[in-house]
């Protein structure tokens, strides 16, 4: 049986870690582009949008259905590299252990 101190101790650094992983997720981006980057969406590892970038050559208003099909292509994309980025991250910390409501 483990000594419950140590497994404590293993815990509260695994908290730590978990807590600058956050801050470093904050800090850091993924690019989607869609449309041959015609529509870019950048997005933080913790899942916010930062910044959206269309090209103007894009916008057709005879054909707004397709531009709204890229935006929404560029985001799930960010929003999968994103995911990504965290689930590797945490990975990392928790040596693959799947941690329910960790993300």
């Amino acid at each position: 049986m483990a000594n419950p101190q140590q497994m404590l101790k293993q815990v509260q650094r695994m908290q730590a870690d978990m807590a600058r992983a956050q801050e470093e997720l904050a800090n850091e981006f993924v690019e989607a582009s869609a449309g041959g980057g015609a529509v870019k969406v950048t997005m933080s590892g913790t899942l916010e949008v930062s910044k959206v970038v269309i090209d103007p050559h894009a916008v057709d208003p005879d054909d707004v259905d397709m531009l709204q099909d890229m935006v929404e292509a560029a985001f799930n994309e960010a929003l999968r590299m994103a995911q990504e980025l965290a689930a590797s991250k945490m990975a990392r910390i928790t040596g693959g252990m799947n941690i329910p409501g960790l993300l």
